[in-house]
């Protein structure tokens, strides 16, 4: 999942039309990386102990969600082709100053819970990696496994500060590196099966081992799955830097989608034809990489196993460091607009970058791989995973909502979400977020803890402003976008 800092305001004012160098091709290049990180790597075997071997299900069910959410988005960005995302049509909708403030936090706060659900996927694939490698005896314990994931954020944190661009270019190497990883995971798959060592068979039995029915379990998973499916949002902030936006957008946008989740079945499908249910929920228990174990068991005569983990850490690394360059410039760029403390958005004067923003953010990070340290390696995974999907299904709410009340608003789109789909993604999303989707109680409270410091930052701005707040009240230049 990406987000660029523009998903809250331009901070700098209005400046010189960006670049229009994107065509179909490099968007959709773009649009597919972003979805496919470490989402597949990290959610695949624990969707597969909720539901058995329909797990391509709940992909299935999470992509029609995603589907609809992303008409809406489509919706909107032709209507405002601006840079600014989910925070500019909650502002335009509502005109509510802390409602956009909140729904700005929740993007925030999932680029950091998505992050350090990527350093403990990257912790565990290295790890692991170094065992198949022989260069250690053993995986060690959790709390190794802990420190690496609380050190490369750390790491993460001293490439951020040196000042980052993104690059287009860049973005087109690392997804073919990542389509290439999750091809060796689907073409082993399919080997296995041809040589009778995988059961296709099992894609069709449903096995809850805590004795759910198919609809709760098929709806716990899809909440899960709903974490490897976003990143199409972040889209719309290429919107100025696309060729004719209007017209490329929506078939983009849907063909990219469309791409990863057909790979993202056929890597379920590969798990489940390889592994049985015992050996799947063993790896759970131990916090192993379900896709690195389809890998070596599927094709022990090819070394492919040593080189995996390797290419997983690539494709995490990369997106746990985009989540943290736009969580930073996003608070850098809400603390300019004095709706949280100034001091998170001071600059380095060497560097340019936002350093407190990346200190504080990172903080936050290390915070959330301490908090979740006691549980096993699998539940980790999948509780940061979970509050993501959570509080991006809030932001998607809002955004869905959103998309209907801008209806009234006279402004022709070049695109429409046929009919009522709007609605209908509305109430998909808000039942995601449903407590009936049987999360842990952790999830709800690593969300509700982060906003609350959220909102306690911004009470304290308020209050420290509160004297010079008449025309300065919360996000003051986001009006220029009206257009």
């Amino acid at each position: 999942m990406t987000t660029s800092a523009a998903e809250v305001i331009d901070v700098n004012g209005p400046e010189p039309d960006l670049k229009r160098v994107m065509g179909p091709k490099l968007l959709l290049l773009f649009i597919v990386g972003d979805i496919l990180g470490a989402g597949v790597y990290a959610v695949t075997g624990q969707m597969a102990g909720i539901v058995g071997g329909i797990v391509w299900l709940p992909f299935l069910c999470a992509f029609a969600v995603a589907t609809l959410t992303a008409l809406s988005y489509l919706e909107l960005v032709t209507k405002y082709p601006q840079a600014a995302g989910a925070a500019l049509y909650t502002h335009k909708a509502f005109g509510l100053h802390f409602f956009t403030f909140l729904v700005a936090f929740a993007v925030i706060c999932s680029g950091i819970t998505s992050a350090s659900t990527s350093s403990n996927v990257l912790a565990t694939n290295l790890l692991a990696g170094m065992e198949v490698n022989g260069w250690i005896d053993e995986v060690p314990g959790l709390g190794v496994t802990t420190a690496v994931a609380m050190g490369f954020m750390v790491l993460l944190a001293l490439i951020n500060l040196r000042g980052v661009g993104e690059s287009v270019k860049f973005n087109v190497v690392l997804t073919l590196v990542e389509i290439s990883a999750l091809a060796i995971v689907i073409g082993i798959g399919f080997y296995a099966m041809t040589t009778g060592d995988g059961d296709l068979g099992r894609i069709t039995v449903f096995q809850s081992p805590e004795e759910k029915g198919m609809f709760l379990a098929v709806t716990a998973a899809t909440s899960i799955a709903f974490f490897a499916m976003v990143g199409f949002e972040d889209s719309v902030n290429m919107v100025e830097e696309t060729k004719d936006p209007e017209r490329i957008f929506p078939r983009v946008m849907l063909t990219g989608l469309g791409i990863a989740v057909i790979i993202y079945m056929l890597v379920a499908i590969s798990v489940v034809a390889v592994l049985t249910s015992d050996e799947i929920t063993q790896l759970n228990e131990d916090g192993s990489p379900a896709l690195l174990a389809v890998v070596s068991q599927g094709a022990p005569d090819f070394p492919m196993d040593r080189i995996f983990p390797f290419l997983t850490c690539f494709a995490v690394a990369n997106t746990a460091l985009i989540n943290m360059l736009m969580a930073s410039r996003l608070l850098y760029g809400m603390a300019n607009q004095d709706v949280l403390p100034r001091s998170l958005g001071r600059v380095s004067k060497n560097r340019r970058s936002p350093y407190v923003g990346v200190i504080f953010s990172t903080i936050l990070a290390l915070g959330l791989i301490a908090y979740v340290a006691n549980e096993s390696e699998s539940d980790i995974v999948l509780n940061l995973a979970s509050t993501t999907s959570l509080l991006l299904l809030a932001v998607f709410t809002v955004v869905n909502i959103a998309c209907l009340v801008l209806r009234r608003d006279g402004r022709p789109s070049r695109f429409r979400s046929p009919g009522i789909t709007p609605a209908i993604a509305a109430v998909l999303c808000a039942f995601l977020i449903g407590p009936w989707v049987d999360r842990d109680a952790i999830v709800y409270e690593i969300a509700a803890g982060l906003l609350a410091i959220g909102i306690v930052l911004w009470a304290i701005t308020w209050l420290t402003n509160r004297g010079i707040r008449a025309k300065k009240t919360g996000f003051r230049d986001i009006d220029h976008l009206d257009g």
